[in-house]
């Protein structure tokens, strides 16, 4: 029995040292930016969800092109000048931007008839063509958004925005992560649906907001949904979201160490198939 788990070991062994070297190039937001700027989150995450993915799977090296606060529209505007090289597999993870920014959705047909860039469907046309013009076999992996609360930057509080909980221009995030796994199943691409099948919710963001009691004017720490509507003045009041605040996100929309862990696991699930 023992050199049977010997044998085996080594099997495990050689297999891992001999796994074809893979490159990524995973393509987002600040959700993919913080991965390589950790210190722009007040030092709340210590490690993204591409660096975690990478330890799960060594033979995979990651290259970033997470871009802080844009949209769909401005990754498919630039997309001659982000320096995109040839990879074994691209993800797309974007679109809480667009939510939040107002871009009109579109129609699954902007996409299949490569209608431009005034929609978010014609955007991830316009970025789907780029990388297979890179790499026609390349294993692309969309993502969509996860859900938010309301959101208030560590860093300039006067750079806040309301949760997903209801609709920005007459559209709801759920909307966008809908257009998006319309493309994946269209194109047959793997998706990540870290919008309903994440366990990432309303509930589990944030454990609390802390905010003024409009009443008595003393701070209470209100969950969720009994925070939506209390004032919050980021000239005066504190930070909303102290470190015991912290759940899935450390600000209501970016992930915490524990939000980037489930992000990490869902994509080196699908990566470890290549």
């Amino acid at each position: 029995m023992k050199k049977i788990v010997i044998v085996i070991a080594i099997v495990c062994l050689f297999f891992s040292f001999s796994h074809k070297e893979i490159t990524w190039v995973a393509i987002g937001d600040s959700i993919t930016y913080l991965n390589d700027h950790t210190n722009e989150t007040g030092n709340r995450v210590t490690k993204g969800y591409m660096t975690r993915v990478v330890e799960k799977l060594p033979y995979v090296h990651y290259i970033n092109q997470g871009h802080n606060g844009w949209t769909s529209g401005g990754i498919a505007n630039e997309i001659e000048n982000l320096g995109l090289i040839k990879a074994d597999v691209y993800s797309i993870f974007l679109g809480t931007n667009d939510w939040w920014q107002g871009r009109k959705l579109g129609t699954l047909t902007d996409y299949k008839s490569n209608r431009g860039n005034n929609t978010v469907y014609g955007s991830f046309r316009i970025i789907v063509d780029k990388l297979r013009s890179l790499n026609r076999s390349a294993k692309i992996i969309l993502i969509t958004p996860m859900q938010r609360a309301d959101f208030v930057y560590i860093n300039d509080m006067k750079n806040n925005a309301f949760g997903c909980y209801k609709e920005k221009a007459g559209q709801t995030l759920a909307q966008f992560a809908q257009a998006i796994d319309s493309i994946a199943k269209f194109e047959h691409f793997d998706e990540i649906d870290l919008y309903k099948k994440s366990g990432i919710t309303l509930n589990n963001l944030v454990k609390y907001k802390r905010l003024k009691d409009p009443q008595t004017g003393t701070y209470k720490n209100y969950t969720y949904p009994s925070y939506i509507g209390i004032p919050f003045n980021p000239e005066t009041d504190e930070y909303p979201y102290p470190v015991d605040a912290i759940d899935m996100t450390y600000d209501g929309l970016h992930p915490s160490d524990k939000g980037y862990a489930i992000i990490a696991n869902k994509v080196a699930n699908v990566i470890k198939k290549y």
